[in-house]
């Protein structure tokens, strides 16, 4: 889909779209309230700017539409799933060993925080992920809901440029 497609798409369809990049529906109703964007910079820019205005409560809401690093995507559209399973491909290459120590490090940081751990994954290898998991399990509630938003907002600037493959790439 190009820009121009997706500005002309009718409210319901460009919220749906956008669920599939960030699961808050807040989120997705305000980016797509905000169309026609002029180019994808604008997009990313209302984005992130209508992201960080978002309460707690949505940003669980986005948080919950992912599967636990090295589970499969379970729900959402054909393209959500197929967008998780690709950003988490460094997961399923695992070794047995690994994949348990990250569902026991997962199961611990869901204890601890009340939500699945969320890390833009695309790149990072499972022992680089459980890594970083290790890592924030140490931090405390307030400051480990920023980074996972902060994480959560780069996921969906990586699918915002999955959605619009047409258009120049701005990351």
């Amino acid at each position: 889909m190009t820009l121009g497609e997706f500005n002309a798409l009718p409210a319901v369809q460009a919220e749906s779209a956008l669920m599939d990049c960030c699961g808050s529906a807040r989120w997705a109703a305000s980016v797509a309230s905000q169309r026609p964007y002029a180019n994808t910079e604008a997009l990313h820019k209302a984005a992130d700017s209508i992201w960080w205005k978002l309460e707690r409560a949505d940003w669980l809401e986005a948080f919950s539409h992912h599967p636990q690093i090295g589970d499969k995507p379970a729900s959402g559209s054909d393209s959500a799933r197929q967008w998780a399973a690709g950003e988490q491909s460094g997961a399923r290459a695992a070794t047995d060993d690994v994949k348990a120590r990250l569902a026991r490090a997962n199961r611990a940081y869901f204890e601890k925080f009340g939500y699945i751990y969320i890390v833009c994954a695309t790149g990072k290898t499972a022992e680089g992920m459980l890594a970083i998991l290790n890592q924030r399990l140490q931090n405390d509630i307030p400051s480990e809901l920023s980074i996972a938003a902060e994480q959560q907002r780069l996921i969906t600037r990586i699918r915002l440029e999955k959605l619009l493959p047409g258009e120049q790439r701005s990351i």
